[in-house]
């Protein structure tokens, strides 16, 4: 009985969460994107925004890291609905994993049938400079947890979902064809999740590129794994901010990655924007 009760309880919540958030918009999005570290300004181009600051939504946990406005935006972007997280909470921040994913949730109540992910990240291959922009392709979970430990509510989707493609092939590929159309360089790779919030040592790098890695980051992960329970598509792109460890020799701070979010805006906008478009299309 006991499991019962946990386990419809976050389906209740993120009902609530979802009917709140239908509330304050006309609008009927079918794609959100989460925007993550210097990356936020994107929604600040919609068309006919509606913000709401995360403390408005019930379930919404607020976001304390630098970067990251808190607030959901709901707009246009070349007439196509969209929703976009300006800033998304952290494991680091101290939220459980269910507070991390409980916005995916409701966005899957939402409608919402393509997810699409932001970060910034640091650089473990060392063909990604800082700047550039890495297609994800696969990730490894290393965070030391796992969003779907727990109760499992089946009107979420299945007790173990099969990841073996938990990012589109398909929305890789139209990330990748319209980089190409815009002169923008773009690889795939694999993302490396940890728990964060320090960086990792160069031994720890040494480590991840053993382990095929090609970016490290402290988020996402998470959000894949419970948009692809949900049956969700997902496309993850990372924004290389920095060098990890032990690549280069220079220290690595949180400045340094705001200012190269915002360094490449104007191209990762232009990017997003051709994207949603193709994306928009397909669901």
């Amino acid at each position: 009985m006991t499991e019962q009760v946990a386990s419809t309880g976050l389906y209740e919540r993120a009902e609530h969460a979802a009917r709140i958030i239908r509330s304050r918009t006309t609008e009927t999005p079918r794609v959100a994107i989460v925007l993550g570290s210097g990356l936020g300004g994107f929604a600040d181009d919609f068309d006919e925004p509606v913000g709401i600051p995360y403390q408005e939504i019930p379930g919404f946990a607020r976001s304390t890291a630098e970067g990251h406005a808190g607030r959901l935006v709901i707009g246009k972007v070349d007439q196509v609905p969209l929703i976009a997280m300006q800033g998304r909470v952290h494991f680091y921040e101290g939220y459980s994993l269910e507070q991390v994913t409980f916005p995916i949730r409701a966005f899957k109540l939402l409608g919402i049938k393509t997810l699409i992910l932001t970060n910034a990240a640091g650089g473990v291959n060392v063909q990604l400079t800082q700047g550039a922009l890495m297609v994800l392709s696969d990730h490894v979970n290393l965070m030391g947890d796992n969003p779907l430990r727990g109760p499992n509510d089946s009107r979420f989707g299945a007790r173990f979902p099969d990841l073996t493609s938990a990012y589109s092939p398909e929305l890789q590929e139209i990330a990748v064809e319209e980089a190409k159309a815009l002169g923008i360089e773009i690889r795939r790779g694999i993302y490396a999740a940890l728990a964060g919030p320090s960086y990792e040592t160069p031994a720890e790098i040494h480590l991840l590129r053993s382990l095929g890695a090609d970016a490290v980051g402290m988020s996402t992960v998470p959000e894949v794994i419970v948009a692809r329970q949900m049956n969700i598509e997902v496309l993850g792109i990372s924004c290389i901010t920095n060098m990890a460890a032990g690549i280069s020799d220079q220290p690595i701070n949180h400045e340094e990655v705001m200012a190269t979010g915002i360094r490449v805006r104007e191209t990762f906008t232009q990017l997003l924007r051709r994207v949603v478009s193709r994306v928009s299309s397909r669901v």
